[in-house]
């Protein structure tokens, strides 16, 4: 991403969200509506979102389906996509349980808060 559009969605993920993303390393699938799974990695994560690397291209408003390991497959609709990095809201909000337990194992440097 630019320097530009990267501070516009660092901003934009504090203030328009209705929770803090965490910035973590987590390995997974992705995989958009009508293709097939490709491997990911996700960047940060939120009980209302995602962001990843996504070597395919993919289209706002796309539907697509996240799996992290041990867990089920995760709803979510592209809210862009960049240099091969694609941020996602979540269909369903995740359980705080559920994120509390991805945070507890994957984890690095807490919540992300901008400077």
């Amino acid at each position: 991403m630019s320097y530009q559009t990267q501070d516009r969605y660092t901003v934009a993920a504090q203030e328009d969200r209705c929770a803090p993303r965490t910035k973590l390393t987590i390995p997974g699938q992705l995989r958009a509506s009508g293709g097939r799974a490709f491997q990911t990695v996700v960047h940060d994560l939120s009980i209302s979102g995602f962001s990843a690397a996504a070597i395919n291209r993919m289209h706002e408003g796309q539907m697509c389906w996240l799996t992290l390991p041990g867990l089920e497959s995760l709803q979510a609709q592209v809210v862009w996509w960049e240099n091969c990095m694609v941020g996602c809201a979540f269909s369903e909000l995740l359980s705080p349980i559920v994120h509390d337990n991805i945070l507890a194992r994957y984890s690095g440097e807490g919540a992300y808060r901008p400077y």
